[in-house]
């Protein structure tokens, strides 16, 4: 059975779970892309069903590697998801055993896509990366101080209108030099 994921092309901070379902020594094969004359062989990202992904923002390893951390620890302090989303699912995550995907946002770069996840992935959650709160007091420095409407319009410094104007201006000139000259010389 597959499992379908909408991807927005502005999504940002979501980290998706999923269970690899081989054996240790499928995992290899399974995780490394090819790329030959006629084909881009991957099978994680035909797996995943995705179009488009970035496999710097992807990351297959074995749980028992993370030891004491574990992958509720790992979440937590490692990818930065929210305690909230984690609590109710903390038995679930301490259970899980073997390899795991985990899929970042930036993994699919903007490209908005619907994903089909398909064994031997399983996927296990979608959670969100924990954002700091955004805070609207006050600039502590006096520099902070007064608003927009009391700077002056910068002054455009465009070097193409200084040429046109010296284009414009050396007639000019000339012809006022050319006049002196005639007044001096009758």
């Amino acid at each position: 059975m597959s499992e379908q994921m909408k991807v927005s092309q502005h999504e940002h901070g979501l980290v998706r779970i999923f269970a690899i379902d081989l054996s240790a020594e499928e995992i290899d094969e399974f995780r490394n892309r090819s790329f030959s004359e006629d084909d881009d062989h991957w099978p994680l990202r035909d797996a995943l069903g995705a179009t488009y992904l970035d496999q710097d923002f992807i990351e297959v390893f074995d749980v028992a590697d993370l030891e004491d951390l574990g992958l509720h620890g790992y979440m937590r302090q490692g990818l930065g998801v929210s305690a909230a989303d984690l609590a109710d699912m903390k038995p679930q995550i301490d259970a899980i055993s073997g390899h795991v995907l985990v899929v970042l946002s930036s993994a699919f770069d903007g490209f908005e896509q619907t994903l089909h996840a398909r064994a031997p992935l399983r996927w296990l959650g979608t959670f969100k990366e924990e954002t700091a709160p955004v805070q609207f007091k006050p600039l502590a420095s006096e520099a902070a101080r007064g608003s927009v409407a009391d700077t002056p319009p910068p002054k455009i410094n465009n070097p193409h209108l200084t040429l046109l104007a010296a284009i414009v201006a050396l007639p000019i000139i000339i012809g006022l030099l050319a006049l002196l000259a005639w007044l001096v010389l009758r």
